[in-house]
């Protein structure tokens, strides 16, 4: 009597377990916001740096958005001036939190990066934008946002933002695929890459959803409510205007913060307008990022089309993607 009380007791603990492993393990860990459909309202605002003589470039971007079939409202402080930032913190918060709170608005689109989002993350209130998450996108400075949806586990977009659709720009090759990579994303189309393989790459294939952002604003994110779980992860970087040797430092802070231990593969974008230093580092981008990783074996994919050069497209973070590095070709794959 007691054996079989007690093979009854293993057998209700394992199904116990078995249960809630599954339970903790969702098809789809991350919240999908709902695609646009035409009629659907976007909200233009600005959480960061002061948009400065840049009025044509959101009156074109609204133009695009109207093109789409969509509205476009504007934040009641968009080209408020407060020194570096456009407008004070209280005022960049006011219109964040309203764009989120407004159930009408469908997507937020941030106006630039620059400087000013991290002040305004802990002034923000998530409450309902849980209960109706929405797709906000930028890049650049916007990478704590990102990093935040990031721990409410809800996917967001890395992409162009309204300062760079602007005259001559408007004509380019690579605004015009930007801008279809976008349309693809906010109204739930499929979304697949193909880039020329370089010769640093290291091959291989791997699965995951993808993270990341800007280089410096990860670092700045550790330890914080907008760090990011690398855990199985494809990890996207990309960073302008650093010295190569600050670049090694803030690779090295995410090493030693366990960003790579566990991580499915590693995506870089454009890393952009070196600063040059009197004495030279010694290494090309692509080598510190390789002396980083050397001891993983996770596939590594250079010269991705994404971060702050003209070349932009849009990237869906916290989407299951499948990374394939090949010798000649390579490809980025969006489950839809």
């Amino acid at each position: 009597m007691k054996g079989t009380s007690l093979q009854i007791l293993i057998v209700s603990v394992w199904v116990g377990f078995t249960s809630l492993a599954f339970a903790q393990t969702p098809v789809e860990s991350y919240v999908r916001p709902n695609s646009l459909k035409a009629g659907d309202t976007v909200a233009i605002v600005a959480p960061a740096g002061i948009l400065k003589n840049r009025q044509a470039s959101i009156q074109e971007a609204t133009a695009v958005f109207s093109s789409w079939g969509l509205h476009v409202v504007l934040g009641k402080h968009l080209y408020a001036k407060d020194n570096h930032f456009a407008g004070t913190d209280e005022q960049r918060a006011e219109d964040f939190q309203k764009a989120m709170d407004d159930t009408s608005v469908k997507a937020i689109w941030c106006a630039r990066g620059g400087y000013g989002t991290m002040r305004i993350l802990d002034m923000l209130d998530y409450s309902n934008f849980k209960k109706n998450p929405k797709w906000i996108e930028g890049f650049s400075d916007i990478t704590a946002i990102h990093g935040k949806l990031h721990q409410l586990c809800i996917q967001s977009v890395h992409g162009m933002m309204p300062t760079g659709v602007e005259g001559q720009k408007m004509q380019s090759e690579s605004t015009i695929k930007n801008l279809e990579s976008l349309k693809k994303v906010l109204f739930g189309e499929a979304l697949k890459y193909k880039v020329p393989s370089s010769s640093y790459n290291r091959m291989g294939k791997a699965s995951g959803e993808l993270i990341g952002g800007n280089l410096s604003l990860l670092q700045a994110c550790l330890q914080s409510d907008a760090t990011l779980d690398t855990k199985d992860k494809i990890l996207f970087i990309e960073e302008i205007g650093e010295y190569r040797y600050s670049i090694d430092r803030m690779l090295f802070s995410l090493k030693r913060a366990g960003y790579f231990k566990q991580l499915k593969g590693l995506i870089i974008g454009d890393i952009s307008r070196i600063k040059v230093n009197t004495t030279p580092f010694g290494k090309s981008n692509e080598e510190i990022v390789l002396n980083v990783v050397k001891e993983y074996d996770f596939p590594v994919l250079f010269d991705f089309p994404a971060g702050h050069e003209e070349d932009n497209r849009a990237l869906i973070l916290g989407r299951e993607v499948t990374l394939e590095v090949g010798e000649k070709e390579s490809t980025l794959t969006f489950k839809n």
